[in-house]
């Protein structure tokens, strides 16, 4: 199998053999294409099971519908399951504002109108649309029918197997963290079985399903991919490992793991039946957590194969390169597990609007807070202070210094993810992927600046999005979705340790990823902070890596979420504005494009962001911690019940 990704040949496969399973029949109870009759039409299930090639085609079109997390649109039948109306929900935690009023989350979520009866298009992640159960079902009528295939071997057999199971649990798990519990889906449906009604299980039998799916699969799979070339985007050993650390880290969290309930806003069935709790708080989860960590890194210190990308060099920009790298190649050495869309990216077309809505159209713009921006340190790893930035004057120097090597022209001062996540003013607009130089104009973020001014929606706060994006280098290149990396695994590693009091050992691992981008260790880098003996410093640093590691990847949001960051959410957050001081405020920003025009100064203020604003600014309801179940599935009757405060 090429490289997981959809194209014309999969949706083929996909929709001409999996739709026919998953099509809709009357009296359907459980979603809209889901508890069905045997397939119809010309190809059946005996026709899939019949020979290898076909199972395999089959089991390829699942992976075709796993979550990606970057917004894309298609004119296939598929539902508008990550569509740019919508958008990213990353946009509501304290690192992203959403600047575009054609969006869900601006149009919804910030202005509180979100409810349990929204149209499809309202929903950050869709409970029905969202290609979940069409994968929940297909992956069991793989493992009920695999044993049928004649021409594929044992050990073949269990090795698609478990990749169904890792399939089946990771779609539960996209589910799991905007809902809570969730039905639990052991098999296919007849209509007619007593097993039709399906109560909403606890949170944690949920939590207890996907980690018995993954310890399955984990002993059948390979630990990597034999094939790179050929099976690349498979799930491995690795992958399911690390998934399973994610979850558990996400159960023993307070959301769940308290002796409160998040909400005790009506209705309280859902409280009442567990499914958003566990009753009282279970230290052994931080246990279990911990123990799914060291699992994982023993195996991967006997097997190797992943590791943390490293620069060629020691300058920002090769540290910079290095996590580029780290990310968005699919030959990274330390995606755990990837999703993958378009075959390349060409900016254009109406397959794919994540380039183009923003590049040509200033849409689904999603612009940096300054609190974000704040939370990457210098390029020393000293946490950054604006207070005291502004006293020594460093201020100026904020993202870049002047430098006289006439082999460059700037010199980056910041945490080399920050510019690699966003764009700010001054950076060189290219990075080349072999040598890690800069080269291009640079960005005008300030007011009145050429890119300030032809794209206000995404400047709007001073600085605009880069992760993911890369608007000059990225044209025409393999753009995959890194659905689980190294480093997220190591982050969960450190927690675990923090929460169980072994601070030490969760620094040394929290160091080794800030050491990948040349940043010193947290107690060097801020030693009044007494990190190493509390606890809760130690933490918040931890979660602060987090939100600079992996910004974009859907991580910040939910660590808010999974420790009911009721204060964050309130906060209300900041842009920069940034004013040149000379008089050349029509001018292009460097001494490329002036000749004889001086290095430019900039006034910075920090501004409250007033347009548009949250509704949670002004009290923040703790129903919004997970989502609204539709209320036409909670009306079908087989067990379904909403979500406190909805």
């Amino acid at each position: 199998m090429k490289r997981i990704k959809i194209n014309t040949y999969i949706i083929t496969v996909l929709v001409g053999i999996s739709l026919f399973i998953t099509s809709c029949v009357d009296d359907i109870l459980f979603g809209d294409a889901f508890l069905e009759k045997t397939p119809g039409g010309d190809v059946t299930i005996d026709t899939v099971f019949s020979k290898a090639e076909y199972a395999n085609q089959f089991l390829v079109g699942i992976y075709a519908i796993q979550y990606y997390g970057l917004p894309y649109h298609t004119n296939t039948d598929f539902p508008y399951v990550y569509t740019g109306w919508i958008g990213k929900w990353e946009n509501l935690s304290d690192c992203w504002q959403a600047c575009w009023n054609g969006q869900a989350i601006y149009t919804r979520y910030y202005t509180g109108l979100h409810n349990a009866g929204h149209g499809n298009r309202d929903e950050k992640f869709h409970y029905l649309q969202s290609n979940v159960w069409q994968a929940v079902r297909a992956g069991w009528i793989f493992l009920e029918n695999i044993d049928r295939v004649s021409d594929m071997d044992a050990s073949e057999k269990a090795r698609r197997s478990a990749e169904a199971k890792c399939l089946i649990a990771s779609r539960y798990w996209d589910t799991f963290r905007h809902y809570g519990g969730l039905p639990v889906v052991r098999g296919t449906f007849s209509g007619t079985d007593a097993a039709y009604e399906l109560p909403r299980a606890t949170a944690e039998e949920t939590v207890e399903f996907m980690v018995e799916l993954l310890d399955e699969a984990i002993d059948a799979l390979p630990w990597q991919v034999a094939e790179p070339a050929n099976e690349s985007g498979r799930w491995t050993r690795a992958g399911a490992m690390g998934l399973k650390t994610s979850i558990l880290l996400f159960a023993a969290s307070p959301l769940f793991n308290s002796n409160e309930p998040y909400s005790t806003a009506p209705p309280q069935d859902a409280v009442e039946n567990r499914n958003v709790w566990y009753g009282a708080y279970k230290a052994e989860y931080w246990d279990r957590c911990l123990a799914a960590c060291e699992a994982f890194f023993a195996q991967l210190n006997a097997n190797g194969q992943f590791a943390l990308e490293q620069a060629a060099g020691t300058r920002p920009e090769d540290y910079r390169l290095a996590f580029r790298k780290a990310y968005f190649r699919l030959n990274s050495t330390e995606v755990l597990h990837s999703t993958r869309i378009q075959t390349y990216d060409a900016f254009n077309g109406s397959s794919y609007v994540w380039h183009a809505w923003q590049k040509n159209n200033d849409r689904v713009a999603y612009s940096p807070t300054q609190e974000y921006v704040e939370m990457f340190p210098w390029a020393d790893g000293a946490p950054f202070d604006w207070n005291r930035a502004e006293q020594d004057g460093s201020l100026q120097e904020m993202f870049i210094k002047r430098t006289d090597d006439p082999s460059k022209s700037v010199q980056l001062t910041r945490d080399p993810r920050l510019y690699e996540t966003a764009i700010v003013n001054g950076v060189p607009k290219t990075l080349d992927w072999t040598t890690g130089n800069m080269a291009g104009n640079p960005y005008e973020t300030w007011t009145a600046g050429y890119d300030a001014k032809g794209s206000p929606n995404r400047y709007s706060n001073g600085y605009a999005l880069n992760k993911y994006y890369l608007e000059e280098d990225a044209l025409r290149q393999d753009c995959h979705w890194s659905y689980l990396r190294l480093p997220e695994v190591m982050l969960n590693y450190a927690e675990a340790l923090c929460q169980k009091g072994r601070l030490q050992d969760a620094i040394a691992q929290v160091d080794k990823v800030r050491a990948r981008v040349g940043l010193k260790g947290l107690v060097e880098s801020s030693p009044d902070r007494n990190l190493a003996s509390d606890q809760n410093a130690l933490l918040e640093e931890i979660l602060r890596e987090r939100a600079c590691e992996l910004g974009m990847e859907d991580v910040r949001f939910f660590d808010m979420i999974r420790y009911k960051m009721k204060d964050r959410f309130e906060k209300h957050l900041y842009k920069l504005v940034i004013e040149r001081k000379d008089a050349n405020s029509g001018q292009w920003f460097g001494p490329d494009k002036d000749a004889g025009v001086p290095w430019p100064e900039f006034e910075f203020k920090k501004v409250p962001i007033t347009s548009p604003t949250r509704v949670w600014w002004d009290g923040f309801d703790t129903k919004w911690y997970l989502s609204p179940f539709p209320l036409g599935e909670l009306n079908k009757g087989y067990g379904l019940v909403q979500n406190p405060g909805w």
